[in-house]
């Protein structure tokens, strides 16, 4: 028996991966974030599986029922939307569970922040602009920041950020971020990432506030950054005519001349 933690993706349910499709047909008990997986998702389940919504539940009574998956022999499915690696609550399961001998697996899915930059179009590291991309939030009810984990720390560095689970707090956002990156910086919120009721707002820090209206208020993404504008930077030297690489040696001299994958 295992515990297969899946991230469902962001909201589409067709970016579901192929191997977490896979898992939660093979699973006879499946535990989901009704909050915000998709129930489409949940057509994956086998015939006659045990479909259970967690977000009304507390902790203590979601690893109560992947005890009682564990005493029958049947593995799990417990799906989160987004990717697990930030924000899903995993790390707390996955204590508890480890504690008590019960196997687990991680099965990746598609981050809503690559969400919401395919659907802006954009690349969030352009050349001479960002190089890094900075995943972040701003303290709340549920977590609070640690200590040097700030929106004016991370702003000095000139990196695009990805301001998650904050839409409430755009206001100071929008304070910590300004003496850093200026009044027109761009700035993008996007509201539900892939699903069919998406919204995108385009703006600058002076008036992203003013573009918003009472419709957004969870699930959104602030996307800040000088690449988010698509323009102004240097072009990669990755495909320049004259950059020497391993499928593209420029001279006999080349570290790479002769180079075959194979040869490696």
């Amino acid at each position: 028996m295992t515990v297969h933690f899946i991230g469902a993706g962001p909201g589409a349910p067709d970016l579901l991966t192929l191997r977490g499709r896979d898992i939660i047909a093979s699973c006879p008990v499946c535990l989901y974030a009704g909050s915000l997986v998709p129930e489409a998702i949940l057509d994956h389940c086998p015939p006659g599986a045990r479909i259970v919504n967690t977000a009304p539940m507390d902790l203590d009574q979601i690893i109560a029922e992947i005890r009682t998956a564990h005493a029958a022999g049947q593995d799990v499915a417990r799906l989160h939307s987004g990717d697990l690696s930030v924000w899903s609550a995993m790390g707390e399961q996955m204590r508890r569970l480890r504690a008590e001998g019960i196997p687990v697996s991680v099965t990746p899915g598609v981050p809503a922040f690559a969400a919401a930059a395919a659907s802006l179009g954009a690349e969030l590291t352009l050349p001479g602009l960002a190089q890094s991309v900075v995943l972040t939030r701003t303290p709340g009810r549920a977590s609070s920041m640690p200590e040097g984990e700030t929106l004016t720390n991370f702003a000095a560095t000139g990196a695009t950020l990805a301001i998650h689970l904050s839409i409430q707090n755009l206001a100071r956002v929008v304070a910590d971020l300004t003496p850093a990156y200026g009044a027109d910086c761009p700035v993008a919120v996007v509201y539900r990432a892939s699903w069919p009721d998406e919204k995108i707002i385009r703006a600058t820090l002076a008036d992203i506030q003013d573009r918003l209206d009472g419709s957004v208020q969870r699930t959104a993404l602030i996307l800040v950054g000088p690449a988010l504008a698509g323009e102004g930077f240097d072009e990669s030297c990755l495909y320049a005519v004259d950059y020497d690489r391993r499928y593209r040696p420029q001279s006999a001299d080349s570290p790479w001349s002769g180079w075959t994958p194979e040869g490696q």
